[in-house]
């Protein structure tokens, strides 16, 4: 039918042609409008041992940023650790995660010396809680305080574990390898090789004890942040305050329950919980997403869901 229909409009144009000469150019079709230009996002940033100051832009997630940085450094990617914002020293609490705030002024960590300690497990845990840097890279997040670890001081907050005994960790998320230290038996004795953050002299690295000490204020924190989201983009969104200590909750959650510390985890958790209303709608929506492969157990969810609602009612601060 379309065919038949096209074959008569042609012959009708052919008629035309011959009575009145040639037909009129087709009108154009106006070209679409140009895309708006948002203006690219710049931020500051340093090597956390010192070097001149970069500007970087042109990112939508962590890994293209830390490639970002090493063009602009001229050094491997894979030569970062992780960054903290707002403060050179290995500060816990400054770590870059899911979000940075416009203003942030960012520190990278490169790798420095590696070392390989022997540990025999005389306790059920080890008293590590461990993060990554979102580009394969697990380390050290915090040591409980009186652990095994703690007894072991050349074990330091922001060591990247590199290998078990023979296995190597480079590329494994954090929870799996909270979840081999855990599942190695008491006293077993095994070796584990770390690589700890470079230093300049002994000025960047701040004490173990109170994390709460040594923070440097003064960069920014401004309410405006740029979010990497799961799907590798990133958008600006206004900070929230809601939701940042419902994000923080679940947070000390996932180190309490799993060992494991992870703030744009955390958000992705707390995304999840958006239009749900209670614990069995929202057991389901992470159930149907990619955090299923967490194997969050019941009582977890339970749990989460009680700091999401908590938050949401303001009963947390």
């Amino acid at each position: 039918m379309f065919k038949k229909r096209s074959t008569r409009t042609k012959q009708g144009d052919e008629n035309h042609n011959t009575k009145q000469g040639p037909l009129p150019a087709p009108p154009t079709t106006p070209a679409p409008p140009a895309p708006v230009q948002r203006p690219q996002l710049v931020f500051h940033c340093q090597q956390a041992q010192g070097s001149p100051t970069g500007l970087i832009s042109g990112f939508g997630n962590v890994k293209e940023l830390y490639a970002k940085i090493a063009e602009c450094y001229d050094f491997p990617s894979d030569d970062i650790l992780f960054c903290t914002l707002n403060t050179h020293k290995v500060d816990m609490n400054k770590l870059l995660g899911g979000q940075i705030g416009l203003d942030d002024f960012i520190f990278v960590h490169r790798k420095g010396r590696p070392k390989e300690v022997q540990i025999t497990k005389t306790e059920d845990a080890l008293g590590l809680t461990i993060t990554d840097n979102g580009a394969g890279y697990a380390f050290i997040k915090r040591i409980k305080e009186g652990s095994l670890i703690d007894s072991m001081s050349y074990i330091q907050v922001g060591d990247h574990i590199e290998r078990i005994d023979n296995e190597t960790l480079v590329g494994r998320r954090h929870f799996e390898v909270a979840k081999m230290l855990k599942e190695i038996p008491k006293g077993t004795t095994f070796t584990m090789r770390l690589v700890e953050p470079q230093k300049a002299g002994f000025a960047n690295i701040g004490p173990r004890g109170d994390p709460r000490k040594g923070k440097k204020q003064g960069f920014g924190s401004g309410k405006e942040t740029l979010r990497f989201k799961a799907n590798g983009t990133a958008e600006v969104v206004e900070a929230d305050d809601q939701e940042q200590i419902g994000i923080d909750n679940i947070n000390k959650l996932l180190e309490s329950f799993m060992g494991i510390n992870d703030s744009e985890l955390a958000s992705q958790i707390w995304q999840r919980a958006k239009g749900t209303q209670n614990s069995m709608d929202f057991a389901e929506a992470i159930d149907g997403s990619d955090l299923e492969e967490f194997g969050f157990t019941d009582d977890f969810i339970i749990e989460l869901w009680g700091a999401i609602t908590d938050a949401r009612s303001g009963r947390l601060k």
